[in-house]
Parts: C-alpha cells; sequence; structure tokens
C-alpha cells in the first residue's frame, strides 16, 4: 500500500481491552511513526502512589505525588519506555495492582492538567500515533486522523485474561470483566475529559478483527487522509 509521506497525529481512543495499544504499536510500526501511549504516564503516577502507601482518593496528596514524581517517556527508535523515578517500568505498570487503582488517579483534574502539555509537546513534529482516552477529543483536536476503538466486554475479558495468565497472574473472567466495567465506568463519566468518540473519529469495532486486519483497515483510513 503506498502513502504519502506527508506527516500527521493519529488520535486512537477508546476502551480497556479493544485493543486500541496493540494497534496504535503496529500502526506506528508500519508508519514509522513514534507510538505514545498516554495511559502509561497516568499508571506511572498510581504505581508511584502505591509504592508510597498514597490513598488514590485522596485528591491532595495524588497531585502532590504526580508533581514530586520524576516521570519520562523515553522515545526508543518508534516506540516509547516509561521511566519512574530513574526506574524503567514500563512492564510494571501494566499489572492488576495499578490497573485496579489508575482511574481513580485519571479523573482527576489537577493531574490531567499536568500531563496535558507533556502529550502535547510530543506532537510537535507530528508524525506520531498516540492512544488514551482523550487524545481526539481534548489533547489532539485538530489531530488529521482520529480513530474511536470498540469490542464486546466478553471479547475485551478474554483477551485481558490472556494477557494477564501471560504475566503468570491468576484472575477469574467473572473478576477482570468486573474490573474492566468499573473502568468503562469511571473513565466515561468523570467530569473533566471523559472517555468519549469525538464528532469527526473513525469507529473500529475489534471485536472479530484479528491483528492484521486491524492493521489493514487502520493503514486504508490513513491512506484516505493523507493522499
Amino acid at each position: 500500500m503506498t502513502i504519502s509521506s506527508k506527516k500527521i497525529i493519529i488520535a486512537i481512543d477508546g476502551f480497556s481491552g479493544c485493543g486500541k495499544s496493540t494497534l496504535a504499536k503496529d500502526l506506528s510500526a508500519a508508519l514509522h511513526y513514534t507510538h505514545i501511549d498516554t495511559g502509561a504516564l497516568y499508571r506511572a503516577i498510581t504505581l508511584h502512589c502505591i509504592q508510597h502507601n498514597i490513598n488514590v482518593a485522596d485528591i491532595h496528596s495524588v497531585m502532590a505525588a504526580t508533581t514530586s514524581a520524576d516521570i519520562k517517556l523515553k522515545v526508543e527508535g518508534h516506540t516509547t519506555k516509561t521511566i519512574l523515578n530513574g526506574e524503567d517500568v514500563t512492564d510494571r505498570i501494566k499489572n492488576p495492582d495499578v490497573a485496579a487503582k489508575v482511574s481513580e488517579v485519571a479523573k482527576i483534574s489537577s493531574v490531567r492538567a499536568h500531563l496535558k502539555a507533556l502529550q502535547q509537546s510530543f506532537g510537535e513534529q507530528k508524525g506520531i500515533v498516540m492512544d488514551g482516552r482523550d487524545i481526539g477529543t481534548v489533547i489532539f483536536p485538530q489531530a488529521e486522523l482520529k480513530l474511536f476503538i470498540i469490542a464486546d466486554i466478553e471479547e475485551r475479558s478474554r483477551r485481558r485474561l490472556l494477557e494477564m495468565e501471560e504475566k503468570g497472574v491468576s484472575y477469574t473472567i467473572e473478576e477482570v470483566k468486573a474490573n474492566l466495567l468499573k473502568r468503562d465506568h469511571i473513565d466515561s463519566s468523570r467530569e473533566v475529559a471523559p472517555l468519549k468518540r469525538a464528532d469527526d473519529a473513525i469507529i473500529i469495532d475489534t471485536t472479530y478483527l484479528s491483528r492484521q486486519d486491524q492493521l489493514e483497515k487502520a493503514l486504508s483510513l490513513v491512506k484516505e487522509v493523507k493522499n
């Protein structure tokens, strides 16, 4: 597939377990763009709170932790590593203890405001694929291509359970589903930057799509925008 060399910003939003991060990684690799997982920033703050026994329901303490924590996204090639206080926590922040609390942290308006400028700075030169929950609506409303990824809750639960099993973490499908539904509710009902589809975002339902099918569909949309 021949695609123009013009660089654009691709914003990908969606619920947990829909495959948006996987698609973002594959799409960035195919286009030789940089992938920015904004959720990693919120997970890093959450991990910092866990490590320092900070109650994520205590807004002032979480905000203090946000400003004191040294969080960086280190771009290596076309991927990013999450660095927390000098330590690579890229894999650690994906664990269930972080997943269970990250939505509580992400709904805090002062935390989101603190991280907004950092996220936007990555788009100055374009040529990025950024995924999260408010990329197309808040961070890059001017993005040339906006995708909103959805999938059936049963399929999302199955995928997330497989991820946990690969890490050697034991959870039941019921526990995984309950966690996803809880995060869905918090993310979509928070007052500041709730998860919602931008008016001009294109929906991709990944429930019955293979990883390759998802990539090809997204690439065809990129081609339409760039050519």
